[in-house]
This record gives C-alpha cells, structure tokens and sequence, in this order.
C-alpha cells in the first residue's frame, strides 16, 4: 500500500472510532500506518453512540469508524460520505479468571448460566446492554436477572468481573477481550446471537490530506488480521 510519508509539521487526521474497534486499532493498525509514513493521528475511541454527541456539538472528524446505521444517518445528513462495510462483532459472555465455565452452548443453557449467576454485568446504554435487556426480556427471565444484575455506565463490562461486582459478563466479543484477564467463554448460541456491523466513512468537508489512505490502512490486510485477533468478523471487500 502507497502511503505518502508525512513531514514534521504534517497536521494530524482526526479519527473518530468506536470503542468496540479499539484494540485492533490502537495497537495494530494505526503504529502500521504510522511506520508506513503516514499522517499523525488523533483518535478518538468512545461508543458511537458517544461520538455522535460529538458531531452533534460540531466535530467533524477526517475519518470515522462506526457502527454501520449511525454513519448511514450522518451521511444522508452530509457528514460523512463513502460508506465502506468494515467489520462485525457478536455478543459474548466471559467469566472471572480462573472461574468454572458455563454451558453456554444451547438457548436454555445460556439461560441457566445467567439465572445461575450471583450478578450478571452488562451495557447500560451500549447496543450489546440493549440487547440483552431484551433478551431477557424475551427469555422470561428479566426480573429475576435485574434484581441482581451490574449494569456499567461505560467501559468494559468484564472489568466487573475482576473486583467482585459481577460472576458472569455480557458484552461484545470486541469489548470483552479488552479485560485480558478475564476467561471468555465464547460467543451467545447462534439462534440469539446479535451482531453489529461496523463501517468506515470520511468526513465530508474534510480538505485533509492522508484521510483516503488511513481509511485503506483500516481494511488492509494488516487490519484483518488484527480485527480477527480482536473478537471481530472484517467483511469481504466485496461486501
């Protein structure tokens, strides 16, 4: 990949990404692009949800990394413009370092995991937490988990795990990894699991130069390879 390299007084991109696509890149992507001569960079890692308060207060960032639908809306807005689909995560449970491992691998097996659970920590307003909300809704088992539950403002919810505050954590795959210590038990059975897509965009009146290839260094193949180490599905380009 042709990346034109940046002088001292190069001016950085802003990069607005969701927190779900944090560690891919934080630690892989970004010190990639970096190396290859790239333009600095500000990044700014928050849930989308989080970054769209963000532009409703006039930020306008050069790239952004989001979920799908919300960048959809700023681009029939004229925010953003060149949706490319990125990425997709699922929803995940993990468990307390060195804890037993649930059955998780049928509906009623999740089902008795989380009603088995001393207090389940999840999203409160993350689309992972809304989920689930419903969920359990839908399973018949929501008073009897919320009685107990821990829900988290923000930030991972298995960092719950490790002070005592919950035994079992609902977040997606991407956001569950970022608590190394916690064990991952694995992704919800199939036939409940919820995923969320995630797509690139540039900002629409964005002049700044450097904005198309870091959006390229975001679905190289340097990219791919750390989306899959970090609990994330990277779509065919064809997609």
């Amino acid at each position: 990949m042709n990346t034109p390299a940046a002088g001292p007084d190069t001016p950085a991109l802003t990069l607005f990404c969701a927190f779900a696509l944090k560690q891919a890149v934080e630690q892989t992507i970004l010190p990639a692009y970096i190396a290859a001569g790239g333009h600095p960079v500000e990044a700014v890692y928050e849930p989308t949800f989080r970054l769209l308060t963000r532009i409703e207060a006039g930020a306008r960032p050069d790239v952004m990394a989001g979920i799908t639908g919300t960048l959809a809306d700023l681009a029939a807005s004229h925010i953003v413009t060149g949706l490319r689909p990125l990425a997709r995560t699922g929803v995940g449970v993990a468990v307390p370092p060195d804890a037993p491992v649930p059955d998780i691998s049928t509906v009623d097996a999740f089902a008795s995991a989380v009603t088995s659970a001393r207090s389940v920590a999840y999203s409160r307003s993350g689309p992972s937490g809304i989920y689930f909300a419903g969920l359990l809704e839908r399973l018949g088992i929501a008073g009897e988990v919320k009685a107990r539950a821990t829900v988290v403002d923000s930030g991972p919810t298995a960092a719950a795990l490790l002070d005592g505050r919950a035994d079992l954590a609902i977040h997606q795959l991407s956001e569950l990894i970022l608590v190394p210590e916690a064990t991952i038990v694995g992704p919800l059975p199939e036939d409940i699991q919820e995923y969320t897509d995630f797509s690139t965009a540039l900002g629409a009146a964005s002049l700044a130069a450097g904005g198309q290839e870091l959006r390229a260094f975001l679905h190289g193949p340097e990219a791919r390879t750390a989306y899959a180490a970090n609990g994330l599905e990277a779509f065919s380009e064809k997609a």
